[in-house]
């Protein structure tokens, strides 16, 4: 079994440190991915050369990713470095889990745990 996320994009927020209950500290923060395309994009034949033609706009989608690191070296670097704006490279896996927020409300949250 493989669980693996790779993402480059740009740093949402600075970086916080958190620690809960007497664990151990985990470096938390926002990371931006974006992902463009055309819209409308149609074939066209003339003779017997094949042409991409163009049409319409370009779209984006931003898809925003929690990452949180718990590895003592790297969650302190990270905390030290790593800055809102940032261009950087992630690595880790997916984590699912579930919290319970201040209104008492029980949520799902994913996670990347670089």
């Amino acid at each position: 079994a493989m669980n693996r996320v790779q993402l480059l994009g740009r740093v949402g927020q600075d970086p916080i440190m958190r620690q809960v209950d007497g664990k151990n500290p985990v470096t938390i923060f926002s990371l931006a991915t974006n992902e463009m395309w055309r819209t409308g994009e149609s074939e066209s034949t003339q003779g017997a050369l094949l042409f991409l033609c163009t049409i319409g706009d370009i779209s984006q989608k931003t898809t925003w990713h929690r990452i949180s690191v718990f590895r003592p070296g790297l969650r302190d670097v990270t905390y030290q470095y790593v800055r809102k704006g940032s261009r950087i490279f992630v690595e880790g896996k997916l984590d699912y889990g579930e919290y319970t927020d201040k209104n008492n409300v029980r949520r799902q949250a994913t996670t990347i745990i670089a």
